[in-house]
């Protein structure tokens, strides 16, 4: 085997490394969280997720805010009881009406902003005059 072959075969082993396996993506208001399989060196899974916020500038222009966690099998078990356990403190222990008030407040808010067209993310110098 010579220095290319050698070469090659470590090539395809990094590729390998980080490869996506399977991914699913879920959005969720403003925000799109993504659930991404992928494999180790070894053939091992691990899961990322990947929480993605559209976020403007002063200028208008945007980029995409992105945070990642990297979860390993070995933690599956763990970081699912906890998550179990936090999501049903919330759902027994949260005021049912400031849900309900937070939820009619936003629905509020998404329809003024249909019936009057206005994308309060960019601003135009005509806007700045009124």
């Amino acid at each position: 085997m010579d220095g290319f072959e050698k070469h090659d075969e470590k090539n395809e082993v990094d590729s390998k490394f980080r490869q996506e396996i399977y991914s699913k993506a879920v959005r969720a208001g403003k925000r799109t969280y993504f659930f991404d399989v992928k494999s180790t060196r070894k053939d091992e899974y691990y899961l990322t997720i990947t929480e993605s916020k559209k976020k403007f500038d002063q200028d208008g222009k945007f980029h995409f805010e992105k945070h990642k966690i990297f979860l390993y099998k070995e933690d599956f078990e763990k970081f699912t009881d906890g998550l179990s356990e936090v999501i049903n403190f919330i759902e027994s222990n949260e005021p049912v009406e400031d849900t309900e008030m937070l939820a009619e407040e936003t629905e509020t808010f998404e329809k003024e902003d249909e019936v009057t067209g206005k994308d309060y993310t960019s601003v135009e110098f005509e806007d700045l005059n009124n």
